[in-house]
């Protein structure tokens, strides 16, 4: 069965949090949520760019409630830093959307050592959401929504390697990332039934979309992309079905419905069995505490 946002109720005293929300997906889906009456937290790496993306979104809804904080996924002191003050300014957290990422670019390391997409689409979110935990908890109805992709078919967890010291194939280190943010939804999921926590932790994709993203991809491609997906704004549906789904439970995943899983209208999907894999799940979360320095549901 199909989700349409008009199902979605108001969400008026809702807050969320949307990292990435100032382009693409993260910004459809900031709109989407402060259309709705939620307000909404660009949680973003430039200022500058999350003011201009406040103001489009203002112009749009003039009574939206948005708010713009620095946060840059690649640097764990800014992931802390982010998350104190957000802990200090605000009581409450309803939704938590785990969207930056980048996709495909040269290889780089962050300020921390680890691979780019590594840092900044998993490890920088699996930390930021061990530090929101404990608001995220004291709140009614409250959900973490993870982005994955159908790169999560592209390889394995490299626990041997997973900073891609010894050769870097960029296609397998973005395949590595968003593998690791779907296990983590799910092994997330686990963790919070097993502490009786009813915060809910979900999974999404976009499919096909066209967004930013493929920056770093060869143009032939990136001129092949608008004949098989979609538009940013139906790739970030999946997103808010997860989040505002009214039938959405715990370790659900949610994606395009047509063209294996491409693009079309949001519905539940499956996954591969690399990311339902429980005892690979529970390393990567060792493995991401030590890390990131960050420990919680352990």
């Amino acid at each position: 069965m199909t989700w349409n946002l008009s199902e979605a109720t108001s969400q008026t005293g809702r807050i969320a949090i949307v990292t990435g929300a100032n382009i693409g997906l993260g910004y459809d889906t900031a709109l989407a949520l402060a259309a709705k009456g939620c307000k909404v937290v660009l949680a973003c790496r430039s200022p500058d760019k999350a003011a201009a993306a406040r103001e489009r979104i203002q112009a749009l809804h003039p009574t939206a409630q948005l708010e713009c904080m620095a946060l840059d996924l690649g640097s764990l002191a800014s992931v802390c830093a982010f998350a104190a003050s957000f802990t200090q300014t605000h009581r409450k957290l309803d939704l938590l959307i785990n969207n930056a990422g980048v996709m495909m670019p040269p290889y780089s390391v962050s300020e921390d050592g680890f691979e780019s997409q590594m840092a900044a689409n998993y490890l920088g979110h699996f930390a930021l959401t061990g530090l929101l935990l404990p608001l995220l908890s004291a709140t009614a109805r409250s959900r973490v929504v993870s982005l994955s992709s159908l790169a999560h078919n592209w390889g394995n967890i490299r626990f041997d390697d997973p900073h891609f010291k010894n050769g870097y194939n960029k296609r397998a280190a973005y395949g590595q990332s968003k593998l690791a943010c779907l296990m983590f939804a799910y092994e997330l999921d686990r963790r919070l039934r097993e502490a009786g926590i009813g915060t809910l932790s979900v999974a999404a994709h976009p499919g096909v979309a066209v967004t930013n993203l493929a920056q770093h991809f060869p143009r032939f491609l990136t001129l092949f992309f608008p004949l098989v997906g979609q538009s940013a704004a139906s790739g970030a549906l999946p997103t808010l079905y997860a989040a505002l789904g009214s039938d959405i439970d715990g370790g659900d995943y949610c994606g395009p419905r047509s063209l294996g899983q491409m693009r079309g209208d949001p519905v539940k999907v499956g996954s591969n069995r690399a990311s339902r894999d429980q005892e690979a799940a529970g390393r990567l979360w060792t493995l991401s505490e030590q890390l990131t320095g960050v420990r919680f549901l352990s």
